[in-house]
């Protein structure tokens, strides 16, 4: 008798690496930069009775709606509307990033023609991760945006932890499975692991050390940084495979 034919095995997986979808996904998770630039002119527009210090002013104050006493702090920020207009862009960002960036993408760290290889889970679980992670930290910073800390809503808190916990949780990941694939994955990882770092320390002090604003800044800084490292590596890697995609096809 003769043996039944053997099933033909799986063909690995080749990620479209230059469709619009991935090229806007990327440049999305880019935004978050613009928070630094809003953060600058909110702080140069503070008008407490002392300039606002990176190291021991919160971030939320920038966003708080009222001038006065808050939590045993002066604050008066003007430019309050922009902080938490800027919150929201960048959660709105990193949303828009888990949606359109594929799995199968972030599986290659965008690099055309890589393959998946069949059979293997692991990858497919971590880009997963990596884009559910990335949206809760995005919503995580619009809840921030949308509740100032003196609205009197605890949303406030909980979507600043939120965003550093999930954030750095998802440059962690991302790091590991860029690992081979990109030199920027060791940048990502240590900001991830900075992040975690500060979250902890943030947590057994209850905050309480000589430079607040800046421990609360290496929680939040990294994943901003982070975030966006990985949307200037997926964007070249993109524009490079369409752009030889277009000299390809006008070539005769």
């Amino acid at each position: 008798m003769s043996s039944a034919p053997s099933a033909a095995p799986a063909a690995a997986f080749v990620p479209d690496t230059a469709s619009t979808r991935q090229y806007i996904g990327a440049w999305s998770v880019l935004s978050v930069l613009q928070y630094f630039a809003a953060e600058a002119a909110v702080v140069m527009a503070w008008a407490g009775p002392r300039p606002y210090d990176l190291r021991t002013g919160y971030i939320s104050d920038l966003g708080a709606l009222n001038c006065g006493i808050y939590d045993g702090r002066q604050v008066c920020s003007p430019l309050n509307w922009l902080m938490n207009a800027s919150f929201v862009v960048q959660g709105l960002g990193m949303i828009l990033g888990a949606v359109l960036l594929t799995s199968g993408l972030l599986c290659v760290a965008a690099r055309p023609g890589a393959t998946v290889q069949p059979g293997r889970r692991r990858p497919w679980f971590a880009a997963a991760a990596v884009r559910v992670l990335s949206g809760a930290a995005g919503a995580g910073t619009v809840v921030v945006g949308l509740v100032p800390e003196d609205a009197g809503s605890p949303w406030h808190f909980i979507g600043a932890v939120t965003y550093f916990l999930t954030g750095a949780a998802a440059l962690l990941v991302l790091g590991v499975l860029w690992l081979r694939k990109t030199r920027m994955a060791w940048f990502i990882l240590a900001c991830g692991a900075v992040s975690l770092a500060a979250l902890a320390t943030g947590g057994l002090t209850g905050m309480a050390v000589p430079e607040p604003g800046t421990l609360e800044r290496l929680m939040g800084y990294p994943v901003t940084v982070g975030m966006a490292m990985a949307g200037i590596v997926i964007a070249r890697r993109v524009h490079r495979h369409r752009k030889h995609l277009r000299a390809s096809a006008i070539a005769p």
